[in-house]
């Protein structure tokens, strides 16, 4: 049955689709793969491809199956042996996919990231460009954390974040977050009862507080941390819905616009101005260096004026950084409104806050830019992400 009130008519013409499928969707309680879910989701996706559509998938799992595969009795704990686990796990992975979706006549491709892949600006694009030809090859990329190399510095985090990221990278019209539960649950008046939640227009710290479950032995993401990567998607670029992969045909119900899950809504004035690719790149796939602290005259001027963050305006630098990197810019109460590009370091920015530009030149004994971030550098959180 269709949701009449929920928006999700507006999935019906989703042409380019990032599909998440989570670790206990595609292993038994065992830890061992679960073939016949695997290939069921297959058959699935690879309907959709048929009709048209561009599919990326990108899949937990690479360790479950590693761990069966070694016949490890538990999850490994130490950082060297589950990157053993995954080494072995992600070619195992990879052959069910290759071979379900040969049976489909798809071709697929393997992409493995880390978090340093997309944030340094000409990996990005490499990546990005790499996806592109895949998809316009009629290829479904198989996507994952490159778990055999990635340590805490580079890690996303978990899968849901990675998800969430490649579709921003691709520009994706639709994220689909598959788990193990019917979208987002939440209270039901007393006795503890929950309901599913069939829409949200937002995720605010209530649904936060609410979202069920942390995660297993065989995965590291949970509700939390899905409604927290649909946000990122959906107030700047596409909707999202969190379903139950376990549910036969669940792919083709959420794209014919079913009440299935849970859907986080697209903001559509953010739609409509479209971040760029770099203000995308420094909003979402960059982590903050250190942080610049300005007067209410300068956030005004950011905010409502349009205008960039010169050296007058600056109150305080927290942290150690390098020009080039990217920082937050909070209040001096705290509220963090912007995030950009330095053109400064944080030492040379301590010796110039407060001054005026025409002064730079006799403190620093050069002058390479009047302003400390460039307003095509610069990302206001509030008005170009609909809300932080």
């Amino acid at each position: 049955m269709k949701a009449k009130d929920t928006g999700r008519s507006a999935v019906e013409g989703a042409r380019r689709i990032v599909v998440k499928i989570g670790s206990r969707v595609l292993v038994q309680k065992t830890g061992r793969p679960d073939l016949t879910r695997i290939k069921s989701l297959v058959k699935d996706l690879a309907k959709l491809r048929k009709a048209g559509r561009e599919i990326v998938v990108v899949s937990s799992g690479a360790i479950g199956c590693g761990v069966d595969a070694l016949k490890l009795k538990t999850r490994p704990t130490s950082l060297p042996e589950l990157q053993m686990a995954a080494a072995v796990g992600q070619t195992r992975l990879m052959s069910f996919y290759d071979k379900f979706f040969s049976a489909e006549k798809c071709r697929v491709g393997q992409v493995l990231l880390t978090h340093g892949d997309l944030s340094d600006r000409r990996r990005h694009l490499n990546a990005r460009n790499t996806m592109m030809a895949l998809l316009r090859n009629g290829i479904v990329p198989i996507v994952n954390e490159n778990d055999v190399v990635a340590v805490d510095e580079i890690k996303f985090g978990d899968n849901d974040k990675l998800a969430a990221l490649v579709a921003l990278l691709i520009e994706a019209d639709l994220l689909v977050l598959l788990t193990t539960v019917d979208g987002f649950q939440a209270p039901a008046g007393k006795g503890g009862r929950m309901r599913r939640v069939a829409s949200l227009k937002n995720v605010t710290d209530e649904e936060l507080q609410h979202a069920q479950g942390k995660g297993s032995h065989l995965s590291t993401g949970g509700m939390a941390s899905k409604l927290q990567a649909a946000n990122m998607v959906a107030r700047v670029s596409a909707p999202v819905v969190i379903a139950d992969g376990r549910k036969a045909g669940i792919l083709s119900r959420v794209l014919r616009g079913e009440d299935t899950g849970t859907m986080i809504m697209a903001d559509a004035a953010s739609a409509q101005t479209m971040l760029a690719g770099r203000k995308r790149w420094i909003a979402f796939f960059q982590r903050a260096q250190g942080a610049i602290i300005v007067d209410d005259g300068a956030r005004a001027a950011i905010e409502t004026k349009g205008k960039s963050l010169l050296p007058i305006g600056i109150r305080n630098v927290e942290g150690s950084f390098a020009a080039g990197t990217v920082v937050n810019v909070r209040t001096v109460g705290g509220v963090l409104f912007a995030c950009g590009v330095v053109d400064y370091s944080s030492d040379q920015i301590r010796k110039i806050m407060g001054h005026r530009t025409d002064e730079l030149a006799g403190i620093l004994g050069f002058k390479d830019y009047d302003e400390v971030i460039h307003r095509d550098n610069m990302v206001v959180l509030g008005v170009e992400l609909g809300g932080v």
